[in-house]
């Protein structure tokens, strides 16, 4: 019989990854079905030969998660399970769902499943899509996840201080009081997740930082999910500016509708550039949402129809700028639901 054995550092480490009483080791025999045997510092799987290295592969990521001492829970094992399961047999992968405590935020669409796995699996992730498709509430979900379970140290949330046809700068107070209009919509994604009490006590604390675009030139950030949300109105510059903030164990999601562009009509937006620059590299996820993801009233997904292809034009300048990645549509997709490739 296939068996595998997996030595392991010291008293703590088998602490760890064993679990109190061993539950690990029962969580991850009873998903695979495997018999796993731990003695003297060693765990040995056996059974089928694919489940044995299943198994191998979710008792070294807890290991990992040891060695770079996150903390190791249940759902970590699960989600270990889950990952590796996933890209063993992607096409037959259980649902993803993000457990937080009591609370379950499962994709409702196939749209949202295929992004939740992509914030999973990878460190930088792109998600473009209509209004109401829950682009910015899952990335947000999947970050507080984290944070709780202490994969990473700080969640940033990160807005383009652009203007959708209206004009703020008149509005009274100070530099806090100017730009809260532009990030209500990340403060209300997170007041969805966690209490009023809880938010402000991460805020204090550093946890959770909510900042305008600019305001990122400069940093690297560690040990951190930073999400920009419409990245659509973001300028190229802007763009590449964002995206090189990233620092060691950090994850990056951009998400956006570049049918609603709100910069001046001969600047290109960072967003579709990016995209177009980005879709083929290594860690990269570039995911499409259309109106069949739309979760918000049903109305929306009618107003979204209604409003199709009425849109005014972008002047012949701004789209030659553009290039290629301005004009990349849904209907160009390949059937994973990436763009397809030429």
């Amino acid at each position: 019989m296939p068996e595998v054995t997996i030595s392991l550092s010291g008293h703590e480490e088998e602490l760890a990854v064993f679990g109190s009483r061993d539950q690990y080791l029962r969580q991850v025999r009873d998903a695979l079905k495997v018999k796993v045997v731990a003695r003297h510092g060693e765990v040995r799987v056996e059974g089928d030969s694919e489940r044995v290295e299943l198994a191998r592969q979710v008792f070294e990521q807890l290991r990992d998660l040891y060695q770079r001492k996150r903390a190791i829970t249940s759902d970590e094992v699960a989600d270990a399970i889950d990952a590796a399961l996933n890209v063993a047999n992607p096409e037959q992968a259980g649902p993803v769902e993000i457990r937080e405590g009591k609370q379950i935020v499962r994709p409702r669409t196939d749209g949202q499943g295929r992004y939740l796995r992509s914030l999973k699996e990878n460190e930088l992730v792109f998600c473009v899509g209509p209004a109401g498709t829950g682009k910015t509430y899952l990335a947000v979900a999947q970050a507080v996840s984290a944070l709780r379970r202490g994969q990473i140290k700080k969640i940033v949330l990160v807005r383009p201080a652009v203007e959708a046809g209206e004009h703020l700068g008149f509005l009274p107070g100070d530099l806090e009081a100017k730009i809260n209009p532009y990030l209500r919509p990340l403060l209300d994604a997170l007041h969805d997740l966690m209490d009023y009490d809880q938010i402000r006590r991460y805020m204090g604390n550093d946890l959770i930082e909510i900042a305008p675009l600019a305001y990122m030139r400069g940093r690297t950030l560690n040990d951190a999910v930073i999400i920009l949300d419409e990245g659509q109105n973001a300028t190229v510059p802007q763009m590449k500016m964002f995206l090189t903030r990233m620092g060691q164990n950090a994850r990056i999601v951009v998400t956006g509708d570049i049918t609603q562009v709100d910069l001046p009509q001969e600047t290109v937006s960072g967003l579709a550039d990016a995209v177009d620059r980005l879709k083929s590299v290594p860690g990269v996820g570039v995911i499409w949402l259309d109106k069949s993801d739309i979760v918000r009233h049903p109305l929306v997904q009618a107003i979204v129809e209604a409003y199709e292809g009425s849109e005014p034009a972008r002047d012949a300048g701004a789209e030659t700028k553009a290039g290629a990645a301005s004009r990349v549509e849904p209907s160009s997709l390949a059937d994973d639901g990436r763009p397809a490739m030429g």
